[in-house]
């Protein structure tokens, strides 16, 4: 469950930390996994990145779309690739207390869809891009409605 979708008072934005805003239902992936459990998992958590964690739920890589489409590509059998050979190791991360503004920056600078939060190097949760959208909505009370016949005049 998105944690900002719980937020029931309004409030200005820029208060709003990682913590108030992640996602902290996690799907990850072991770097002992297929690349086809990973792609598995990235298709049924329909997001883009899966974390890779270790036994104490630590961050040490996150797998992507991107990558195994390369493999794919190279016409690589994704059952025979271990997850720990083909991720990122070297990820951007937010901590639980990074404030709303910061979170923005981060993500703009680097071309993030999301970010993974921790603390030290246990994961806690993912913020994406449309976390800190609606975040904003929900601090706000936007109640923004586009109708078809809006749209038409």
């Amino acid at each position: 469950m998105r944690r900002v979708e719980w937020l029931s008072r309004r409030c200005d934005p820029k208060t709003l930390l990682a913590h108030q805003l992640m996602e902290d239902h996690l799907v990850t992936c072991q770097p002992t996994d297929s690349a086809l459990t990973a792609a598995d998992k990235l298709y049924e958590g329909n997001c883009g990145s899966v974390p890779v964690v270790d036994s104490d739920h630590a961050l040490i890589g996150l797998v992507s779309e991107y990558d195994l489409l390369c493999l794919m590509e190279a016409e690589k059998d994704l059952r025979n690739i271990l997850v720990g050979d083909i991720m990122s190791r070297e990820v951007v991360t937010i901590t639980e207390d990074t404030a709303f503004l910061e979170i923005i920056r981060l993500l703009q600078k680097h071309h993030l869809l999301r970010v993974p939060v921790v603390s030290g190097r246990t994961l806690k949760g993912i913020l994406a891009r449309r976390d800190v959208v609606l975040g904003y909505i929900k601090a706000t009370d936007v109640d923004v409605v586009v109708r078809r016949s809006d749209l038409a005049t």
